[in-house]
Order: C-alpha cells, then sequence, then structure tokens
C-alpha cells in the first residue's frame, strides 16, 4: 500500500515538475516572440522576390475627421503592386460645428469654416493598427508620428512619450504642416511658423533619436503678387541647415492645389541640391496636385525628368493618397508619372521608386530601434505636486 502511494506521490511530482517545464516553455516562446515583434522593423522584407512597382514614401490611413479603412483592407489595396509602405494618419480633425453647416458633417477641410485642431489620438491609433499585424506584414511599413502640435515647447516630449509607449513602432514623424494653403489659417491657436523654436526642438529631437522628418510647407504664399518675395523659401531652407542632422523629407516640392511652381522652381531646387549644407534633405513627388504640374506638357516632363537625373539619390516617390477603397484609386498617382519614368535612367527610376526610400526607411529603422532600447529603462522625472487652486505658490 505505500508502494502504491509512493509511486502515485511520484508520479503526480512528475506530473507537476512536466507542467511546469512546459508552462515555463511557453512563457519563453511568448517572450521571444514579443521580443521579435517589438523589434520587427529592424529586418526589411526581402527583395529577391519583390517585383512591385513602388514604394509609398507618402501615405494616409485616415483622413480628417480621423475616418478611412484599417490596415488590413490597405494591405489588400497594396497587393502586390506596393511592396511597403509609410503609414500615418492626420494630425488635424476638422471640426463639425452645427451653427456653421448644420446637419451636414465635413469630412474635409474645404467643406466648412469651421476650424481644425491637433488630435493626439492618431499615433495611437495608428501604433495599435501596426501592433494587429504578424511580423511579417509588419515588414512592409513604417509607421509615424504626426500628433503634435509644431507650436508647443512640449512637442518633442508627445514624441518621446510616443515612442516609448510603443517601441519597436515607428520610423519617422510626419507628414505635419507649417504653411500650408487653406489649412494653415484654420488651425486653432497659435499658427505654426518656421522660425518658431519649438519647431527647431522637434527636429532636434527627430535628429538625435534617428527618425525620419516629413515635412510639408508651401515654397510660396497662395495668390503672391508681382515681385512678392517667396519668404516661405528662403525661411525654410534656413531651417533645414539648422538640422544637418536630421534626415527631411520635403513634401510635394513645395507645391499644392493652388501653390503653383515659383517663377525658375527648378533652377532653384536645383541649386538647393547641390548645397553640400542641404545634403540631408530629400523631396518627395507625391499628391496628384503635383502631378499634375509635373507632367503639364513635355517640357515640364523633360525638365523633371533631367533634375531627378541628376540626383538620382535625392527624390522619393509617394500617392499621398487618403484611405483609398481600391487598388485602381491607390495606383491614380503612380499611373499620371508613367510619362515622366518613361524618360528617367534605370538608376534614377529605381531609386525614385524604390532605392532611396529603402535607404532612408531601413536607417531608420536601426537608429530608432538602438535609440529605444538605450533609453528603455529611462526614468522620467516626477514634478513637484501641483497646488490647490488659490494656495500660496511662494513659499
Amino acid at each position: 500500500m505505500n508502494n502504491i502511494f509512493y509511486k502515485t506521490e511520484y508520479s503526480c511530482f512528475q506530473y507537476k515538475i512536466r507542467r511546469a517545464i512546459a508552462a515555463f516553455a511557453l512563457c519563453l516562446c511568448i517572450a521571444i516572440f514579443a521580443s521579435v515583434s517589438s523589434f520587427a522593423q529592424t529586418a526589411a522584407p526581402p527583395s529577391s522576390t519583390d517585383s512591385s512597382l513602388f514604394y509609398d514614401s507618402h501615405f494616409h490611413l485616415t483622413n480628417y475627421v480621423q475616418q478611412g479603412i484599417d490596415v488590413h483592407q490597405f494591405l489588400r489595396v497594396m497587393g502586390t503592386k506596393v511592396g511597403r509602405s509609410t503609414l500615418f494618419g492626420i494630425p488635424l480633425q476638422q471640426e463639425w460645428d452645427y451653427e456653421n453647416s448644420g446637419k451636414f458633417a465635413p469630412v474635409y477641410y474645404l467643406q466648412t469654416d469651421a476650424p481644425l485642431y491637433y488630435y493626439s489620438f492618431t499615433d495611437a491609433y495608428i501604433a495599435m493598427q501596426y501592433k494587429s499585424l504578424t511580423p511579417q506584414e509588419q515588414a512592409r511599413f513604417d509607421p509615424m508620428i504626426t500628433g503634435f502640435n509644431p507650436t508647443d515647447m512640449y512637442a518633442a516630449d508627445h514624441i518621446r512619450r510616443v515612442l516609448m509607449t510603443f517601441p519597436g513602432v515607428f520610423s519617422g514623424i510626419g507628414e505635419f504642416s507649417i504653411h500650408k494653403e487653406f489649412v494653415s489659417s484654420k488651425i486653432s491657436g497659435e499658427t505654426a511658423s518656421l522660425m518658431n523654436p519649438a519647431l527647431d526642438s522637434i527636429l532636434e529631437f527627430a535628429g538625435e533619436v534617428g527618425l525620419v522628418v516629413l515635412i510639408h510647407n508651401d515654397i510660396d504664399a497662395p495668390f503672391p503678387k508681382p515681385g512678392q518675395v517667396p519668404y516661405q523659401a528662403i525661411q525654410v531652407g534656413d531651417l533645414f541647415r539648422r538640422h544637418p542632422n536630421t534626415t527631411i523629407i520635403w513634401a510635394h516640392c513645395g507645391l499644392g492645389r493652388i501653390v503653383r511652381p515659383v517663377k525658375d522652381q527648378l533652377t532653384i531646387i536645383d541649386h538647393a541640391l547641390s548645397d553640400p549644407t542641404l545634403k540631408h534633405v530629400c523631396i518627395d513627388i507625391s499628391w496628384d496636385e503635383v502631378a499634375k504640374y509635373i507632367v503639364a506638357t513635355p517640357e515640364t516632363i523633360k525638365a523633371t525628368a533631367d533634375l531627378i537625373n541628376k540626383y538620382p539619390d535625392r527624390f522619393l516617390f509617394g500617392t499621398d493618397e487618403v484611405a483609398p477603397p481600391s487598388q485602381e484609386k491607390y495606383l491614380k498617382v503612380y499611373n499620371m508619372y508613367l510619362p515622366l519614368l518613361a524618360q528617367l535612367t534605370p538608376d534614377a527610376k529605381q531609386k525614385l521608386l524604390k532605392g532611396n526610400y529603402t535607404r532612408l526607411f531601413d536607417a531608420a529603422r536601426i537608429k530608432v530601434r538602438a535609440w529605444e532600447k538605450q533609453h528603455v529603462n529611462d526614468q522620467q522625472p516626477v514634478p513637484p505636486p501641483t497646488p490647490s487652486s488659490g494656495e500660496d505658490t511662494k513659499d
């Protein structure tokens, strides 16, 4: 009887040991998977089998009222035509002011006179969309932080908090706007400026971390008077020169819906790209509104192609599409640019469509992941207690 009891007790002991080992192994697997998932961006998808048309340096998953398609739908829209893409929302929310538009709910900033305001939750939404993907799917995306106010001296702190809250996710910041036709004047609060030290602190922090910066700033004011100095072009050049250690992409070549190319614009860009103090700046040719200028005539196509061929390392393709419902809609800008692509050298075409994206964002993934690892245990300073209303704060 004692022998039987001993065997039974021993069998129970063995069972508990086996169960403990199995539980430990399961926890270890989960930990390894979580670690790999958190830093999945350090590995790019294999290029040997990549037959996609382009990588998208400029894509919005949501619109001005934070609606759109989810990232799984976007994967289906990309299909095999698009290999990789940035992933960001829009940092501004269009207000629905009943006194302005009544029961009509505006979804775009041109549909109402109501103001826009900064919407920080977009960063958490994009992070969670990204984290819902498998590691293989995640490798196709480079999420960007956009939910900050560029006039706020605390904006860099917001970017830091997002990185520490969602490690292994983000590769850059943007698209965010400083001077943008129709938009800048609608945003509640202080008007963004290229000379605001808050903007300098943002770009300085991005350079420290290794984040790619995608910034929208019109090259000129809408409807400038004849002879008016394009002060925005001068100020944006000064801003870029103040941050030589930050990788910057200037969105849309500075163009817009009604902000047309300034006189001798290609010559101005040529001089900028040849300037060694601006070697850290690239340009994206995203947006159908930009494409309409570039492919307007055989002359504009040839002049633009000549510039890209001259500086093949400095241009990126992007769509600037906002939550496209179909692949046909998504590929619209690419198809508009076919006449331009036909005049590029093979080297310039490859770099415009994929090579420069890979170079900039692969480097960003490595640098940002290293920064996150270095700062993961940083202790945030505890602020002094906030005094109650009416309490004497001088003591």
